[in-house]
């Protein structure tokens, strides 16, 4: 549906800044395509581009239409759904713990955090939130925000090349690298892990892990102070980045954004401080904020939350070398696989675990059995659960029916919401200036589009 600046306008853009006998073309609905026939009917002169899909300079699959006036945008809208994964859909045909694999899938440059907040959400129809052990959830929280960090150098290093600045890209990789390599040694994988398991987490921390942690830490402050010695009051970026993408907390609100994005705005809200979960409560850490509302600022954000990141990082490392205990829950028939190992093949079961269910106990290897093939059953009922990645609320809905796959599964994924601001951050500024725009939402379309 349209309507034009002579018709009855519900929303009362048509009656202003504009003459009387200028035509309006207002989208209140229906498909792009039916707007643009309607627009070019009137024989105006006007440019309508796509930008996108492509990568990287949209982030992966994203396409933006674009309506210019000369370099101006006068009118941006986000079409998603090109990389569309069913994983949500998926899930319902896997075992609760098979869902894992899926989850981490959405957003792969934040994984961890998919995964813990579909844990968080099992873990509460289940009823064993307060028995997920101490040391699992000081695991979860070192591997998220190192999680973090690793998302925000994605975010800084494409958009610095996004802009032309290509040693802030290979910098943030490099440092991103130092990080991955710990990821391998503790999950077997770089990305997609599959770690955080319903209960805790699959397996313990491997040994040397918290003296490569340790010495990680120092070298990748040093790359932090070598990408703000680069960007801070670089003066090109400066003028790339500073009074773009401008939306107001009013507009963050009206929005439903979340993250770096809502904190640049000036309002500290940060699900880790007021919705705390794994133990986030007992951490000291600050909430980074900034009031300049554009791209800039979001910039600043990023740049503070893995300072504070590697700040919660070494608080978790003292915990984890002065406990030792269990990083599984005690039931049974919930906690699997809970006895890897990494062996010559990489990682699965350890050889303790297959002597004893292959040739000591047959209760055991029925019991294994099950729950790998069937999986464990979780009570009938649903709930939601969320956390703060480095995008901004990842929130997940799961219902249960009684039996052993999920009945629904739903993802509030940030990237999703947060898109939505691409119009008011995009239009009427230029064309370069989308670009910029679309690189502090820092938007992975695997999450928008699962």
């Amino acid at each position: 549906m349209t309507t034009t600046s002579n018709a009855h306008d519900p929303f009362g853009a048509a009656t202003h800044d504009v003459d009387d006998d200028t035509p309006v073309i207002n989208a209140v609905g229906g498909d792009w395509d039916s707007v643009a026939d309607e627009a070019t009917a009137l024989h105006e002169e006007r440019i309508v581009v796509n930008m996108g899909p492509q990568h990287p300079s949209t982030h992966g699959v994203l396409r933006l239409i674009l309506e210019l006036d000369d370099e101006t945008v006068t009118e941006a809208r986000a079409g998603i759904g090109y990389l569309h994964t069913g994983i949500e859909k998926n899930m319902e045909f896997r075992t609760w713990v098979q869902g894992v694999t899926f989850a981490t899938r959405m957003d792969y440059v934040m994984p961890l955090f998919n995964e813990v907040a579909y844990c968080l959400a099992v873990e509460k129809v289940l009823g064993i939130t307060d028995q997920v052990p101490e040391r699992a959830n000081v695991i979860r929280v070192l591997m998220m925000e190192l999680n973090r960090i690793t998302s925000h150098l994605i975010c800084l290093g494409t958009g610095g090349m996004e802009m032309g600045a290509t040693t802030i890209m290979t910098i943030g990789f490099r440092e991103r690298e130092r990080i991955l390599r710990i990821f391998e040694a503790v999950t077997g994988l770089r990305m997609n892990h599959a770690y955080i398991r319903p209960g805790g987490v699959a397996q313990d921390l491997p040994v040397g892990t918290i003296d490569a942690i340790r010495e990680t830490i120092p070298q990748v402050r040093r790359g932090l102070r070598e990408l703000e010695q680069l960007m801070v009051e670089n003066p090109i970026l400066k003028g790339r980045m500073v009074d773009v993408g401008y939306l107001d907390l009013t507009g963050c609100t009206a929005l439903g954004m979340t993250g770096p994005i809502l904190r640049s705005a000036g309002l500290p809200y940060d699900l880790r401080k007021a919705e705390p979960y794994c133990g986030y409560e007992t951490y000291d850490f600050e909430v980074v904020t900034r009031d300049t509302c554009d791209a800039y600022g979001r910039l600043m954000v990023r740049i503070g939350e893995m300072h504070e990141s590697l700040k919660i990082v070494e608080q978790a490392v003292e915990r984890l070398e002065a406990n030792s205990g269990p990083v599984m829950v005690e039931d049974k028939k919930i906690a699997w696989p809970a006895q890897l190992a990494v062996g010559s093949d990489g990682q699965g079961n350890s050889l303790d675990h297959i002597r004893e269910i292959m040739g000591e106990s047959m209760e055991s290897l029925i019991h294994h059995f099950k729950l790998v093939t069937e999986g464990f059953r979780v009570p009938a009922g649903q709930a939601y659960a969320s956390v703060e990645s480095p995008k901004g609320e990842m929130g997940c809905h799961v219902v249960s029916t009684g039996g052993t796959r999920p009945h629904r599964v739903h993802f509030r994924d940030p990237s999703f919401n947060n898109l939505q601001g691409v119009s008011a951050m995009a239009e009427g500024g230029a064309v370069a200036d989308v670009i910029v725009a679309v690189a502090s939402i820092d938007p992975v379309m695997g999450g928008v589009d699962r």
